[in-house]
C-alpha cells in the first residue's frame, strides 16, 4: 500500500488556503486553542503542517515536517489572515526524535522550542498529554483538527475538524507495511469518508481533552484508516528533551 506523509506543499496560488480535513467541518473559530500552523523552508520547497501548543515555549508535531527555518502561528483560525488573536515566532530548534526513520516513518515525532514563549489567551493555550498508565483503546472517538486539503483540489482557509474512531491494530498493520503498535496508533473507520489529509502531518489526536497522537501517514487516497504516532509512548523523551531547554 503506497502511504502518503500527510504534509503539504504550498503549491497554492495566492490567496489561495491550506485546505481542510476530509469528511469535516469548519471548526468554531479557537475551539481548538493547543492548535499550530507551521510554515516550514525544508529542501523541497515551502511546505505546510500542523502542530499543537504542549508548554508555553514547545510545540509538537510529527519529523517529517523537519525544515531549515520554521514560522510558527498560534491563535489562527483563518490563516489567510492577520487575525488579532494570531500570535507569530519561529522555531529556535526543531528536535527531531533521535529514532526517527524516513524510510519506515517510525518515531515520527518532534519538538520545536519557540523563539519566543506564547502568551496564554482564550485562543492560544496548551493541550494536556498522556499521564498515567492507560492508553487509547478500539472504539475510542477522538478529534482531529488542522488546515489539511478535504482533497486533492480542494481547499479552505479555515481551520477544520473531524471526529475519528480509533481502530484494531490489524486494521493497519494488514495495510501498511511498517505499522508499529508499539508505537502508533491506527485511526479512521474505513466504512466512512472522514480522515486527516495533505497538510495536516503534525497536529493533534484529542481524545477527551489529551493529544494521545500526532497525524503521521495514510495513502495516497485520503481512505482511512491512517496512521498516528502514539504520544504516550514517547512521554520520557518529550519530558526529558523539554527539562534541558
Amino acid at each position: 500500500m503506497p502511504l502518503l506523509l500527510l504534509l503539504m506543499a504550498f503549491l497554492l496560488p495566492p490567496g489561495a488556503g491550506a485546505g481542510e480535513i476530509i469528511g469535516g467541518r469548519e471548526a468554531r473559530p479557537h475551539s481548538h486553542p493547543y492548535m499550530a500552523f507551521l510554515r516550514i523552508q525544508s529542501p523541497n520547497g515551502l511546505l505546510a503542517c500542523g502542530g499543537f501548543l504542549v508548554r508555553n515555549d514547545f510545540v509538537l508535531t510529527a519529523a517529517h515536517c523537519w525544515g531549515r527555518t520554521i514560522t510558527v502561528i498560534m491563535g489562527a483560525h483563518n490563516i489567510q489572515r492577520r487575525e488579532r488573536t494570531q500570535q507569530h515566532t519561529r522555531a529556535l530548534r526543531a528536535i527531531r526524535h533521535p529514532g526517527y526513520n524516513p524510510q519506515t516513518t517510525r518515531n515520527d515525532i518532534m519538538l520545536v522550542q519557540l523563539a519566543k514563549r506564547m502568551r496564554r489567551t482564550s485562543a492560544v493555550r496548551p493541550v494536556a498529554l498522556p499521564r498515567g498508565p492507560g492508553r487509547v483503546r478500539p472504539g475510542n472517538r477522538c478529534t482531529v483538527a488542522g488546515w489539511g486539503l478535504l482533497g486533492l483540489n480542494r481547499r479552505t482557509n479555515k481551520l477544520h475538524e473531524v471526529q475519528l474512531t480509533v481502530q484494531r491494530d490489524s486494521r493497519c498493520s494488514n495495510r501498511f507495511r511498517f505499522y508499529d503498535s508499539q508505537t502508533q496508533i491506527c485511526v479512521g473507520n474505513p466504512g466512512q469518508r472522514k480522515s486527516a489529509f495533505m497538510g495536516d502531518s503534525g497536529g493533534p489526536l484529542v481524545c477527551n481533552g489529551v493529544a494521545q497522537g500526532i497525524v503521521s501517514y495514510g495513502d495516497r487516497r485520503g481512505t482511512p484508516p491512517a496512521v498516528f504516532t502514539r504520544v504516550k509512548s514517547f512521554m520520557p523523551w518529550i519530558n526529558r528533551t523539554m527539562r534541558r531547554k
